[in-house]
């Protein structure tokens, strides 16, 4: 049974709608990371309120500083120390340009998050799980993790190394009791575009111009049905795209939308 969940970048979008989903499951324990403590603590209020018995530990850190994310982890109380499904979904894009224009500072944010903060928030958790011998990975990919797009080059970079990692950890993690799943999803509406246009409202809104993109709500959705299979089913990724986005590169838009 699923008692304990951590989801990592549960501030909004996937993340927040994650923990909600979760919660309204029945799961006992989240623990919901990020760095805006006043959503933290608003998302612990919301979700006790509604989900009777459902007990929500927020965590405030940076999860690029691999000092912050150890003393995270090991700052879990001990009915709480061992995960049964940590949720990889912290990341983000920042800046769209061509490569030899691209901002430095963009890309380290990019892999300083999308990477490393996934590495160092998982070698804390999964040896853990191994002990115990059971638990579930959900690593938050991209269809960004085999089509690189055209100014996308370091974010898909990225993706494709969430995406090598995810295997990787299947790998690593067969016959140890601990399964790994990872999500790949394309346009979702989030703060996912605001943030890579550094506040652009107008640019980010032209994202999803004459298209029904996924919500949140959709990839956590695909997330708990991967979590819910029976221990003997292992679901190994899962693509989802709107209907009007066929992959990276081609997107049907609805004109005068």
């Amino acid at each position: 049974m699923v008692r304990n969940v951590m989801i990592t970048g549960a501030t909004s979008g996937i993340g927040e709608a994650a923990a909600r989903l979760f919660a309204a499951e029945g799961v006992e324990s989240l623990i919901v990371t990020g760095r805006r403590w006043d959503r933290l603590k608003a998302l612990k209020k919301e979700i006790e309120a509604e989900y009777e018995g459902v007990d929500v530990l927020p965590l405030a850190f940076d999860i690029r500083d691999r000092k912050q994310c150890q003393a995270a982890v090991d700052s879990l109380p001990p009915e709480r120390a061992v995960i049964d499904v940590l949720i990889n979904n912290a990341g983000l894009a920042a800046g769209l340009d061509y490569f030899e224009q691209g901002d430095v500072n963009d890309w380290e944010a990019m892999i300083d998050t999308n990477v490393k903060g996934l590495l160092y928030i998982s070698r804390r958790v999964i040896p853990r799980m191994v002990e115990s011998g059971r638990g579930h990975v959900v690593n938050i990919g991209s269809i960004a993790g085999t089509q690189p797009y055209e100014k996308g080059a370091v974010y898909c970079a990225s993706k494709h190394a969430v995406h090598a990692l995810s295997q990787g950890m299947r790998i690593d993690l067969l016959g140890k009791g601990v399964k790994v799943t990872e999500i790949r999803p394309g346009m979702v509406k989030t703060e996912f575009s605001l943030v890579r246009f550094h506040g652009d409202v107008d640019r980010a809104d032209s994202v999803y111009r004459g298209v029904t993109p996924l919500t949140g709500e959709d990839v956590a959705d695909a997330v708990l049905w991967a979590v819910l299979q029976p221990p003997h089913v292992n679901v190994d990724e899962i693509v989802l795209t709107p209907a009007a986005q066929a992959n990276a590169y081609y997107t049907f838009r609805q004109k005068g939308e």
